[in-house]
């Protein structure tokens, strides 16, 4: 895949806002079609979400407004949020069972479960020019998309703890190093490291302290 910048102009978010719009409910657990093939001329980097920085914002709203007007329904004020999510990428289980298992342990204030019903956001997998990305359909629910050929040319886990982290309220970082997930496929394919660094399980943890972080604290990691 050619190499990708973040997306600021007009007509990158509209054409992420129409392939929002496609999703209008549960999806669909339908047989995954098998990868294809990797393909030197279209892939060539993985920059993560090709989203900007306030569609990857309206994206971790969305997602803490869900999870807390579930958390506000319930009646109970619980020290760490519940964030449910779905997974419809059989192919990624694995992944996203290894992702959701490095999140937990490395923040205190939100916590990823995975669920079939009253799910926040849900997996998806495919093959898009994008490449893998976080989206919104901005009622509530969002989804994040993996792509095939990113995935065999770089590490799947990170590429899938990187878009998670955007649920969790962080924004890309390309020109960090191997060791700040965030920064995605800015180090290039031999990074593998699937972990948040110290300054983003902080600023995770203040995002979603207690539960009753206001939305307007989102700030750009740096």
């Amino acid at each position: 895949m050619p190499q990708r910048k973040i997306l600021s102009s007009l007509a990158g978010l509209a054409a992420a806002a129409m392939a929002v719009t496609a999703f209008a409910g549960a999806p669909a657990a339908t047989a995954a079609p098998a990868p294809e093939p990797v393909r030197s001329t279209t892939v060539s980097s993985y920059a993560g979400s090709p989203q900007d920085a306030a569609a990857n914002k309206a994206f971790y709203d969305a997602v803490m407004k869900s999870a807390l007007a579930k958390q506000a329904k319930s009646g109970n004020k619980l020290a760490a949020v519940t964030v449910r999510y779905r997974v419809n990428a059989p192919t990624f289980a694995t992944q996203i069972s290894r992702s959701t298992q490095i999140w937990n342990s490395s923040v205190t204030n939100v916590r990823l479960v995975q669920s079939t019903s009253g799910y926040d956001f849900y997996y998806t997998e495919g093959n898009d020019p994008r490449g893998s990305y976080a989206s919104t359909n901005g009622h509530g629910r969002g989804y994040i998309f993996l792509d095939y050929r990113q995935a065999q040319v770089y590490d799947p886990t990170r590429i899938t703890a990187h878009e998670t982290g955007h649920v969790l309220g962080l924004p890309d970082h390309y020109s960090g190093p191997c060791s700040e997930l965030m920064s995605g496929g800015g180090p290039g394919p031999s990074c593998t490291n699937a972990y948040p660094n110290s300054t983003e399980r902080r600023r995770v943890n203040q995002l979603w302290a207690n539960g009753f972080t206001g939305l307007s604290s989102f700030q750009t990691v740096r």
